[in-house]
């Protein structure tokens, strides 16, 4: 591989990520991760953290790609938060900018979109948690 190939290539994965499948079993036990592809890096979760005031994010959504941190756990809370926001996305074509508005305005933790996607999450996953016996 030349060092403009070398170059290329780690440009790319420093903007977009990469690419990856998540396990089987995640995505059985979960089947609306099927409705996202997924991406580990790249600049999306660093912007993302500067909006906040951090260096980064553990994940974000752009239109029906995630972006999740390279030390972010496939943790089932934020894969399916994550996926409330590809379905956002996917309903509403001004969400980006609603979405922003709900923040500035909001702030992170009272923007409706986030608490929609907490809420997403309460029924998705804790749904599936077996009761605790007594």
């Amino acid at each position: 591989m030349s060092w403009l190939s070398h170059f290329a290539e780690r440009a790319k994965r420093e903007t977009i990520g990469h690419p990856i499948h998540l396990p089987p079993t995640l995505v059985h036990q979960h089947p609306c991760l099927n409705e996202a592809h997924w991406r580990v890096g790249g600049l999306p979760l660093r912007i993302g953290g500067w909006c906040l005031g951090q260096r980064s994010v553990a994940g974000i959504t752009l239109g029906d790609t995630v972006f999740l941190a390279e030390n972010a756990t496939l943790d089932p809370r934020l894969l399916v938060h994550e996926v409330a926001h590809v379905r956002q996305f996917g309903q509403d074509k001004s969400f980006p900018i609603r979405y922003l508005w709900e923040s500035l305005t909001k702030g992170y933790r009272n923007n409706r979109y986030e608490l929609e996607a907490d809420a997403f999450v309460q029924e998705v996953v804790w749904s599936k948690t077996p009761p605790r016996q007594s």
